[in-house]
């Protein structure tokens, strides 16, 4: 019981559970190929096994140069960062945009609540879409419908066009808050991963936070129909990026899969080959030359043949096709259903309180700043109620650099202190300073110093530690969904992200509530919800391992999970 941690013996090996003292992410599929035969990593980890092995396929994207791999990245971490500033953009404006749609704040708070709520749904639909057709018609489609809804907000001058402009638009954004993720793991090796993973998650939390403090100047300055207008101009250009810089990224691959077989034994065909799916047309066949000594565990393993794929490089108009064939071979449905069986897993149902309460209280902040501050005692114009998210900006950033490098060493340190076994409820001890971080932003410092109307550096700098505690939750979230359950991530990001509609729920009356009781009342009631579900961290790290094992023996959810299946 390392730390508290309550250990299962009904397994010999849990989901998650890794052994140190080698590289603990080899798939068990490679335990019995030496490993020099296996392909390693170039310069500084040269040592390191690559993960997963790529195929001999110039078209396998594992295989591609390493500036399209960025390029792709960037361009799709630029998109989410716009996205992530649509949703937001507004709530410096509030109160002139209301006036000028002739509609209540209240109403003006309920489009954003819609918005958030076709995100929610949609990813029910994109992501599932992006698993069996492939990632890039998905990015197409979402990238167009953003374009056109930027345009249609900035036209419109009716309300009722205004909410629907709106509500398309949450199907566009929905792709480029789980998508990116899934593209990570295309393009890059395990060992990649977390940097390009910290890359996005900065792109998009930046977006979130600094999408308000541009666009209070353009809403002063132009009218609010022009923070549509940039958007629609960066969407355009970011498409063009979309359309001729980001090709299929997803690829089939089956793990090779060798035979042990005893020295001096006739080996049987079906010892000695494997048949393999490579790429999306090609059937070839990898033969198995290992032989054992009798009585031995993989010694004298001879040389395992390289696959040779005789496939030709697709071309650049080649590689820009947009439908590219099917890549689940799962029925059609289950990529649909997997997400919401998946949330009654114990870690991802977790996953889905911490964050979901975490970032709907920050879509709150922007709902309502707008209300506080143009409004007596601080009387802020549009442009200084913009400036309010330099805070988060700010404090954001400062969290990325320090939360991933922070979390990763107390990873490191706690597997060496428990003797090189890593679990993966080591990624959770920094939920405390979210804890510290969001009681101070959430109730002390926000709801506080508002109601008893302090100097505005007290809410402004609140703000900005409320969404330093996002940072730090995202961080032991998604580290520890990821550690716990790899094979599962695509389908565990999507059930996470189902808190938009907790974030639809009480983004929808906020305003109202905050006028019935106070800002001290609201957030009172916010913080100890955020307390409560935090605290849900202490028994996940008791009785997490447990759950692990108990997800990772039950024969059904292992069937219905297999994409294969």
């Amino acid at each position: 019981m390392p730390f508290g941690i309550l250990d299962c013996k009904k397994m010999e090996v849990v989901p998650g559970t890794a052994f140190m003292s080698d590289q603990d992410d080899l798939p068990p599929e490679f335990a019995y190929i030496p490993r020099d035969q296996l392909k390693h990593g170039t310069g500084r980890y040269k040592n390191v096994i690559l993960v997963p092995q790529p195929s001999d396929s110039p078209n396998d994207p594992l295989n591609w140069p390493q500036w399209r791999k960025e390029l792709i990245l960037l361009i799709t971490s630029l998109s989410a960062a716009v996205v992530g500033a649509y949703g937001p953009m507004l709530s410096p404006g509030f109160v002139e945009i209301a006036h000028n749609l002739d509609i209540t704040l209240d109403v003006l708070a309920q489009s954003t609540a819609w918005l958030i709520l076709c995100i929610g749904l949609g990813l029910f639909i994109t992501n599932p879409l992006a698993k069996i057709i492939g990632r890039r018609p998905v990015y197409l489609v979402a990238i167009l419908i953003m374009f056109i809804t930027c345009i249609w907000g900035a036209a419109v001058k009716e309300y009722d066009s205004f909410l629907a402009s709106r509500i398309i638009a949450g199907i566009g954004m929905a792709p480029y808050e789980v998508l990116v993720q899934c593209t990570i793991g295309d393009l890059y090796f395990v060992h990649e991963r977390a940097t390009r993973i910290a890359v996005w998650n900065l792109f998009l939390l930046t977006g979130i936070s600094g999408g308000a403090l541009v666009a209070g100047y353009i809403i002063e300055r132009e009218g609010y129909q022009w923070t549509f207008g940039v958007c629609a101009i960066l969407f355009g250009v970011l498409g063009l990026g979309v359309i001729f810089a980001v090709p299929e990224t997803a690829y089939r691959r089956d793990a090779v899969v060798p035979v042990p077989v005893a020295k001096g034994k006739e080996e049987t065909e079906e010892d000695s080959v494997r048949k393999m799916r490579l790429g999306r047309e090609h059937e070839v066949q990898l033969q198995h030359v290992s032989s054992f000594t009798e009585g031995g565990h993989g010694s004298n393993v001879t040389e395992q043949a390289r696959l040779e794929a005789a496939e030709r490089k697709h071309t650049y108009w080649e590689s820009l096709r947009v439908y590219t064939g099917r890549y689940s071979r799962a029925p059609g449905w289950k990529p649909f259903v997997r997400p919401v069986v998946l949330l009654f897993y114990p870690a991802v149902f977790w996953g889905f309180l911490v964050y979901g309460t975490v970032i709907t209280w920050i879509v709150v902040f922007s709902v309502v700043n707008a209300v506080i501050f143009v409004n007596p005692p601080y009387n802020f114009t549009i442009s200084q109620t913009g400036l309010i998210s330099l805070s988060p900006f700010i404090l954001t950033i400062i969290g990325e650099l320090i939360s991933g490098p922070l979390n990763d060493w107390i990873c490191i340190y706690l597997t060496k202190k428990n003797r090189g076994i890593y679990e993966p409820e080591f990624r959770l001890p920094l939920m405390a300073v979210s804890l510290i971080t969001g009681v101070v932003g959430f109730f002390f410092g926000f709801g506080a110093s508002v109601e008893y109307q302090t100097h505005w550096s007290g809410p402004v700098l609140c703000f900005g530690l409320a969404n330093m505690s996002l940072v730090f939750a995202a961080t032991c979230v998604f580290g520890y969904i990821v550690d716990s359950y790899r094979e599962l991530n695509e389908e565990a990001f999507v059930a996470i992200n189902t808190r938009n509609l907790l974030t639809f729920g009480l983004t929808y009356f906020v305003n109202g509530w905050l006028q019935q009781q106070g800002p001290l009342v609201v957030f009172c009631i916010l913080g100890a919800l955020f307390v409560f579900v935090t605290l849900l961290t202490i028994p996940l790290w008791i009785f997490g391992k447990k759950f692990r094992s108990f997800t990772g023996r039950n024969r059904w959810l292992q069937r219905f999970m297999n994409d294969n299946e």
